[in-house]
């Protein structure tokens, strides 16, 4: 054969086969059968560099034959190119091509028109306005004239597996298959519609928190449904960019959340399987991260977690619920028969994302067809669960009645040993009660003659200070009388000498001398003058006895019993009289008082604490210096605008802080046995107590003590009673 020959044979060949291979890469749509499933007359180029344009495609002879009727990409971070030429062979000049695929990014459909390209661009990156075909897939129209052959391409980008089924048909084909689709979809969401509220209605009903947790479970099962194929962006957020891409990611996340949280609380896996219970919160974590991967727009990392995990926590969820029901726990086998149909679902549909199984109706509804199986039978385990709940309700209220039985037969028994116990306390009590009321009246004859005693006391002390002060000007008067008398009757026998002188018949120079004579010899002017001093002497005499007896009235205040305005000096000046027999000649006084506003008080008992107070001090400074000189007791008054201030300072033997702690404690003394009550400063206390002030004590041992009384000027129970 010559050379020439042999190369047109090969060019006749190579043309016969390019020919044919181009008929073969051809669409040629008819328009009789059903839609047509056109992956293998597809071809696909991967552009890796993400910066192709069609232009330049139409140019490259690098587009590669799809090999499957539902071509697989995997899942791709750059750009997918596809190219279909499709022939009309039918009497319409628009077919529709579906994409039967809801999760795209970004899909540029490329196309001539009056012979200019043009381009309509959709996906989850625009707004689902901008679609020509409004539907929850991807629906474009090929403008075809009769017999006449166009070629379109497409840019797809995608953040999930690529699974492409690519479908031809007319108006009428599309409507019919999606028609179909959607009943059964509408199937579906109407299972998981009545699910949720019937559940949601148990949960009202019997407030049990298993049953939340299935109605959250059910409602993001709903959603991510939905939201897979496509009626989430076309209804729910069709302008929500972030929701469009995200929202497959995050409800993939939150029902597998929600789910193994339902999990947890149904087989109760804290207490059958505490240790695996808690791989729980690791698989938490990890949807977490996916969720924060998917939010910040790491797509791809967040779906390969999703997709590895998918078939993870599957594996988990048979095996915690195949080993509580292994246990005997009837719900977890319920559970297991209501889990599987989802499980199978879940795994066919990842087998189908890695290729084991082809793409198909069954195997793309899978996890839909197993989700509402899966609903359906967990809401029968969930009763189940009540009747289990029911039967145990039943069998611990039998359990009940039984020990309210027991019980009542315990009490009838304890009554009677009840009653023959409360007899017998009774009648201790009776003679307890006959004793203690003996042992008060007896302690109350004692209280009356301790306080009797005390008034005795007082009163003695009263006695002994009058009896001192009264003395002195008595003594003086009764020691002028007797001079008095015998001066009056030296005067008595003069005035009768005188008389008879002058009734005399002498001359009156002669009685004069003799009266003059007489009045020498008496002394007359000096028993004048004696006279005077002596009556004088008495006056004084009774002025003081008067005094006293003025102030002893002030100290005691018989006169007055109500609370009245008094002199607080006057009191203390009262009183000083009173003990002035206490202080002998050793003991010096200082007085400072100042002016001082009247007080609203009970004046004879505030100048029983002054005596009390005083004739504390003077024991005190007594037992410091014996009979030395030395000793002294200060006494100062002083005011603000809502208190007098009485302050009794002595240089004594003074109190160690345990004994100021007790000097108001009834009966307690530091005297010696008879020189003392032991309650004059526990009524002092109380006293100034019912004024509503209060005694400030200060005490070194051996070097004195201050008793600081704060009285209100106005009586005002809103002050502050007790001591300091």
């Amino acid at each position: 054969m010559k050379l020439g020959t042999i190369k047109h044979f090969f060019f006749t060949l190579s043309f016969f086969i390019f020919t044919i291979s181009k008929v073969y890469a051809q669409v040629a749509f008819d328009g009789k059968n059903d839609m047509l499933t056109i992956g293998k007359k597809i071809e696909y180029y991967i552009d890796s560099s993400s910066n192709k344009n069609v232009q330049f495609l139409q140019q490259q002879k690098q587009f590669i034959r799809s090999k499957s009727n539902v071509p697989d990409f995997g899942l791709l971070k750059v750009p997918i190119w596809l190219k279909v030429s499709v022939t009309n062979n039918s009497n319409t000049p628009e077919i529709l091509i579906e994409f039967g695929q809801s999760f795209l990014q970004s899909i540029d459909f490329y196309s001539w028109e009056d012979g200019r390209l043009t381009v309509s661009k959709s996906g989850e990156l625009y707004p689902f306005s901008s679609r020509t075909i409004k539907y929850h897939q991807f629906i474009y129209a090929l403008h075809i004239p009769r017999g006449a052959t166009a070629t379109y391409y497409f840019r797809i980008v995608s953040n999930h597996a690529m699974q492409l089924p690519v479908f031809l048909g007319n108006k009428d084909h599309v409507e019919e298959n999606n028609l179909t689709k959607n009943i059964l979809f509408g199937v579906f969401f109407g299972i998981i519609i009545v699910m949720f509220f019937y559940n949601l209605f148990i949960y009202f009903v019997v407030k049990d928190s298993i049953y939340l947790y299935y109605v959250v479970y059910i409602l993001i099962v709903g959603l991510i449904q939905v939201t897979i194929e496509g009626y989430s962006f076309h209804y729910l957020w069709p302008d929500n960019r972030f929701l469009a891409t995200r929202s497959f990611f995050i409800l993939t996340a939150l029902v597998n959340i929600s789910g193994l949280a339902f999990v947890r609380q149904f087989l109760q896996t804290k207490r059958f399987i505490p240790r695996l219970d808690k791989i729980s919160y690791l698989i938490y974590f990890v949807y977490a991260v996916a969720i924060i991967l998917a939010c910040s727009g790491e797509y791809y990392i967040s779906y390969q977690i999703l997709q590895s995990f998918a078939g993870i926590v599957s594996v988990y969820i048979i095996v915690i619920a195949s080993k509580i029901a292994w246990y005997g726990y009837r719900p977890a086998k319920f559970f297991l028969i209501a889990w599987i149909p989802l499980i199978v679902g879940i795994l066919i549909w990842i087998l189908k994302d890695f290729g084991v199984f082809p793409y198909n109706t069954f195997t793309n509804y899978s996890i839909t067809l197993g989700s509402a199986l899966e609903v359906v039978l967990l809401s029968f385990a969930l009763a189940d669960k009540i009747n289990i709940l029911k039967a145990e309700n039943d069998k611990s209220q039998l359990g009940t009645l039984q020990a309210l039985k027991e019980n009542e037969r315990i009490i009838r028994e304890q009554n009677v040993v009840l009653e023959k116990n409360v007899i017998e306390r009774t009648s201790e009590l009776i003679s307890a009660n006959t004793v203690l009321n003996e042992t008060l009246e007896d302690l109350k004859q004692t209280q009356s003659q301790l306080v009797e005693s005390e008034k005795m006391a007082s009163l003695g002390q009263l006695t002994a200070g009058i009896a001192h002060e009264i003395n002195n000007p008595i003594n003086f008067v009764t020691s002028n009388i007797r001079p008095l008398r015998r001066d009056i009757d030296i005067l008595t026998t003069a005035f009768n000498t005188i008389e008879a002188i002058c009734l005399s018949d002498v001359l009156p120079a002669d009685r004069q001398k003799q009266i003059l004579d007489y009045k020498e010899e008496i002394e007359f002017d000096i028993l004048t003058l004696e006279i005077s001093h002596l009556v004088k002497g008495i006056s004084e005499g009774a002025n003081r006895t008067a005094e006293i007896v003025k102030g002893l009235k002030i100290f005691s205040r018989l006169d007055e019993d109500d609370l009245k305005k008094a002199d607080i000096n006057e009191g203390l000046k009262s009183t000083m009289i009173i003990a002035n027999n206490l202080l002998n000649n050793n003991i010096k006084t200082i007085k400072n008082y100042s002016d001082l506003p009247l007080v609203e008080c009970y004046a004879g008992k505030l100048n029983q604490v002054f005596l009390n107070i005083i004739s504390n001090a003077v024991y005190a400074v007594k037992i410091q210096f014996d009979d030395r000189p030395g000793g002294e007791i200060t006494i100062e008054t002083s005011h603000d605008e809502t208190f007098v201030f009485v302050t009794f300072k002595d240089n004594g033997i003074g109190m160690d802080e345990k004994t100021r702690q007790k000097i108001f404690e009834p009966f307690f003394t530091t005297k010696n046995v008879g020189e003392g009550t032991g309650l004059g400063m526990s009524i002092s206390y109380n006293t100034i107590k019912k004024h509503n002030g209060k005694i400030v004590v200060q005490s070194t041992p051996h070097k004195g003590s201050i008793f600081r009384l704060e009285i209100p000027i106005k009586f005002d129970t809103k002050h502050f009673s007790g001591v300091n």
